[in-house]
C-alpha cells in the first residue's frame, strides 16, 4: 500500500463522515451530493491504486 492510496482512502472516509453529518443536519442536497461524489472518487482511486489498476 502506498502513501497516496492511504491518503485517498482516509480523505474518502472523512468525506463520507461529512456526508452523514450534513444529512443529519438536513443541509441542502446539492452539498451532500457533491461531498458524496468526492468521497466515492477518493475511495475508488485509493482502492484502484492498491490493486495496481491505476498507477
Amino acid at each position: 500500500m502506498t502513501g497516496l492510496s492511504t491518503i485517498l482512502i482516509v480523505v474518502g472516509l472523512f468525506l463520507l463522515g461529512g456526508v452523514y453529518s450534513f444529512w443529519k443536519q438536513q443541509l441542502p442536497k446539492g452539498v451532500i451530493v457533491l461531498l458524496g461524489i468526492g468521497a466515492v472518487m477518493c475511495l475508488v482511486a485509493g482502492v484502484m491504486r492498491i490493486q495496481g489498476i491505476w498507477e
